[in-house]
């Protein structure tokens, strides 16, 4: 476990060595970070485990890895536990936005620094954590509003498949859409419901919409996963996704993206998962005393089915 070094000679010399690469495989030379994950609910978070994975192992920093299986509890349960092992930093990316207040503030008493990733939390006290490192998922709904404003005309009525209730991208991506959907009184939302960010999800909610409304004409689902659920569910009832029903989802993986090309979804607005070299470079800065922006955002795009048809041969996930 890296020992906290106070002197300014001692964390100079620690840059060195570490600038300089010394590989002693000494074990107290390494950075200790326990990771408490969602858990593997969709292709997306599928990409992000295996980058920071992937990325911890290049950075020579020793991962603790949990997965909360989608439970607050089972985070804060892991969290308690890298407390107590007295890792040297804790990332997570939250379940939900709010409850962490007590846990964060258990790290912070115990010398432990937090970065938050992907997700962020919703608290009055920023000092409980270093720095947020994730995408803009407001901007995201409003990417996807635009696009419905741009190209449709009215009446248009829009169901939502939600993410997990509570949680910060399906606050904040609903939160977009709306606003931009807003200077079209034509474009109504008529129905809301969670899908929970899982394929199985998304269809099970899509079925039932469908069944209580036969004129739904656009799909507006906060992952590409609860869209693909969609997909089947929309197929199952004799409709053509696409084109009876037109589909915009948010994240870009792979399925999502090949569902795009084949003309199956209309509009993806990307949000990337590869966050595994940013955090690792952002736990040694913290770790190390060192100040950082107090948000890290990721850059991202949207793609059309001629962009997805480009970019699929490139694509890492």
């Amino acid at each position: 476990m890296l020992k906290k070094i106070t002197t300014g000679a001692g964390i100079l010399l620690l840059a060195t060595l570490t600038a300089c690469g010394s590989g002693s495989g000494d074990k107290d030379d390494k950075i200790t970070m326990g990771f408490a994950q969602v858990g593997a609910e969709s292709g997306w978070r599928t990409a992000n485990t295996n980058s920071v994975q992937a990325s911890a192992k290049t950075a020579g920093v020793e991962l603790k890895f949990s997965d909360a299986q989608q439970k607050q509890e089972n985070q804060i349960k892991a969290i308690r536990s890298y407390i107590q092992q007295k890792v040297d930093v804790i990332a997570f990316s939250p379940v939900v936005e709010t409850g962490w207040d007590a846990v964060l503030m258990e790290a912070k008493r115990a010398g432990i620094p937090v970065i938050l990733t992907d997700r962020a939390v919703d608290s009055k006290d920023t000092s409980l954590y270093k720095t947020f490192l994730g995408s803009d998922f407001v901007k995201e709904g409003e990417k996807a509003g635009e696009w419905l404003v741009a190209n449709t005309t009215g009446p248009v009525n829009v169901v939502e498949l939600q993410g997990t209730t509570g949680a910060a991208p399906a606050i904040d991506r609903r939160k977009g859409f709306q606003t931009k959907i807003a200077s079209r009184p034509d474009i109504k939302v008529t129905a809301s419901q969670s899908g929970d960010f899982t394929r199985a999800g998304g269809k099970q909610v899509m079925e039932a919409l469908l069944r209580a409304d036969p004129d739904i004409d656009v799909v507006y689902a906060h992952n590409d996963d609860m869209g693909l659920g969609a997909i089947e569910a929309i197929k199952a009832a004799g409709k053509t996704p696409g084109t009876d029903i037109k589909i915009i989802t948010v994240d870009a993986i792979k399925a999502g993206m090949q569902a795009l090309a084949d003309g199956d979804i209309n509009y993806i607005v990307e949000c990337n998962p590869l966050l595994g070299d940013q955090l690792m470079d952002l736990a040694k800065k913290v770790v190390n005393g060192e100040q950082v922006p107090q948000r890290v955002i990721t850059e991202e795009t949207t793609f059309t089915t001629e962009q997805a048809k480009k970019a699929l041969p490139q694509r890492q996930y």
